[in-house]
């Protein structure tokens, strides 16, 4: 199989195919972070963005699997230089989408799966192009949301109130994404991505190797 190439169902295997890079964004409790986890288990063409960031390691976390662990100033450089897709600042503590791992991962006709809000997918949106493809996820209904975050069990009344608050002003960005998932159920809403994924990998724009295949084709 060639660089570039990947086996894609409805694709032939020896067409070169760029990759695409796939945004899940949601408001917490939505149910992101399962389907994201769901379809990095059953699709061995996607791979997990690797952030970088400023915050130290918590318990458990390893550098270059969970993050890539950097100091301000490593951080602040990359910037300047252009090296990050898109970047943030969060309770005093720098993240950010390294450029050269995903372009390499584009390239070799693989797909970069980013977990960000609405502000990373603009920054990912002006720098990526037709390589992004957007995906909000919505809760069923407000009343769900917060009872999910109360099954959840992670976060104090008054953090649960304060993540409520901040839901709808990222429900209020809906609008500027590609497509749009209501979570009723997290197994039909994982299929649903998963079809959007496989649909965007066949756009004509993204296999780069289509004319010199057809014309092998036509040529005999």
């Amino acid at each position: 199989m060639r660089p570039g190439s990947r086996l894609i169902a409805g694709a032939a295997e020896d067409i070169a195919r760029r990759g695409l890079m796939l945004v899940l964004s949601s408001p917490s409790g939505a149910g992101k972070s399962t389907i994201a986890r769901a379809l990095l288990a059953r699709d061995a063409l996607l791979s997990m963005s690797v952030s970088v960031t400023t915050r130290p390691p918590r318990p458990g976390e390893v550098d270059g699997r969970d993050y890539r662990f950097i100091d301000e100033a490593s951080f602040v450089a990359m910037r300047a230089a252009g090296e990050l897709l898109e970047h943030a600042t969060v309770f005093g503590n720098s993240y950010g989408s390294p450029r050269g791992p995903v372009e390499r991962m584009l390239t070799d006709g693989r797909d970069v799966l980013f977990d960000v809000d609405w502000q990373g997918t603009q920054q990912l949106r002006q720098n990526a192009g037709a390589d992004l493809v957007s995906v909000f996820i919505l809760p069923p209904s407000r009343a769900e949301l917060e009872r999910r975050l109360h099954a959840r069990a992670q976060d104090p009344e008054d953090v649960v109130q304060r993540r409520m608050a901040k839901a709808a002003d990222e429900m209020s960005h809906w609008a500027e994404y590609d497509y749009i998932i209501v979570n009723r159920d997290v197994e039909r809403s994982v299929a649903a991505v998963a079809g959007i994924l496989q649909a965007e990998r066949l756009r004509r724009e993204r296999q780069i190797g289509l004319a010199e295949y057809v014309d092998t084709i036509c040529r005999g």
